[in-house]
């Protein structure tokens, strides 16, 4: 293995627009390569040091996935259930179609939350959102908010399309009433604590705070990346009880690698514990998306994937120098997951700038291929 092409192109990354990365890869439990590069604090001259903690934004929805799945293989429900099982209030949804409100023709049902065509938007100042937070001075629980999103009509009919939304939220609102634990408390006893993942929460802790990675944003119209003008406020905690399914979480390299690589090695985790049945996994990155779905998913311009259960998996590996069923997902500020249960290999790189379209369209594919090119030597 000749990892040096992937360092080479991580240390460049500060010079186009990222300023500061870190990159794990592991093989069959093993870490094979470890690098971070650029800086933690731009201005204040801070380097990473591979400790720094990132908001992963939507890579929450793996963790969020991985849950839900774990309770459909105990059988405490299934992928066609009616979401209004669980969650009453979605029983009767309404869609919003040609500038007009009528009722979905079509059941809500758990596979339509995991294949993003459940007909939700992203729109987080929704009227029924806002008012909730309102009547509960800011702190409305997730099921209390995710409740609410049920009054807002739907921009589709569930099953007609694929569009990223709320609905991995929604999802997490489920494993809470499903389980019967708080969303974050399930996490922590079925998934973090297993895997021995002792740095991801909701909330940033007062020994996780010092190191949370500063956030920036790319500036389209300066054409370069500059400080986040709101760094400390995060947009997905609705309230002070909110635990968004979509968006919520905060970790690091080291904890995140360990979700990645059981997932690419059947289930089972460094540490030994097993979070899911390989099949699972199988079905986890079973695309989901047909006909107009795929389209949709399609023009988000992840080339060589379609959509599964809340991840992309590639479906023509030649876009990819690695194999099809590779699979994982990404978020706002760029972070990056990667599984490959072929070859038992996973990644995860944190990092810490949003809105920077050439992350999702060159880097992130960039870094998956010279992973595979560095095996190979």
């Amino acid at each position: 293995m000749d990892f040096s092409a992937l360092t080479a192109y991580l240390d460049s990354l500060k010079d186009v627009g990222m300023p500061g990365c870190d990159l794990a890869v592991y093989r069959d439990h093993r870490k094979i390569y470890r690098h971070h590069a650029g800086f933690r604090d731009r201005e204040a001259g801070v380097p990473m040091d591979g400790n720094e903690v990132f908001r992963l934004y939507s890579a929450t929805k793996l963790h969020t996935c991985t849950a839900a799945l774990q309770l459909i293989e105990q059988g405490k429900m299934r992928l066609d259930d009616p979401v209004s099982d669980y969650l009453p209030a979605f029983g009767t949804l309404s869609v919003l179609e040609n500038g007009r409100i009528h009722a979905a023709y079509t059941v809500l049902t758990i596979r339509h939350l995991f294949a993003m065509q459940g007909g939700f938007n992203y729109d987080l100042h929704s009227p029924s959102l806002e008012k909730a937070i309102f009547y509960s001075r800011g702190k409305a629980d997730t099921v209390t908010m995710v409740n609410a999103l049920a009054e807002e009509p739907l921009s589709f009919n569930p099953g007609e399309h694929f569009q990223y939304c709320l609905c991995h939220d929604v999802l997490g609102a489920v494993v809470e009433v499903v389980s019967g634990m708080r969303f974050g408390e399930y996490l922590k006893t079925h998934i973090w604590d297993p895997l021995g993942m002792k740095d991801t929460g909701f909330r940033l802790t007062d020994e996780m705070r010092p190191r949370l990675a500063k956030l920036y944003m790319y500036d389209a119209a300066q054409q370069k990346t500059v400080p986040h003008p709101d760094p400390e406020k995060n947009p997905y905690q609705l309230t002070e009880n909110y635990e968004s399914g979509g968006a919520g979480l905060y970790s690091t390299v080291d904890d995140s690698i360990l979700l990645t690589d059981a997932l690419a090695c059947g289930g089972t985790g460094k540490s030994g514990a097993h979070i899911l049945k390989p099949a699972t996994i199988d079905l986890m990155r079973k695309n989901q998306q047909e006909g107009q779905c795929l389209k949709d998913f399609q023009a988000l311009k992840r080339f060589g994937y379609g959509y599964g259960l809340g991840v992309r998996t590639m479906m023509d590996p030649t876009y990819s120098k690695g194999p099809a069923g590779e699979f994982g997902w990404d978020g706002a500020a760029c972070a990056y997951t990667l599984s490959d249960p072929k070859n038992r290999l996973s990644a995860f790189l944190g990092t810490h700038v949003c809105n920077f379209a050439y992350g999702y369209a060159t880097v992130h594919p960039t870094i998956r291929d010279l992973i595979y090119e560095g095996l190979e030597k």
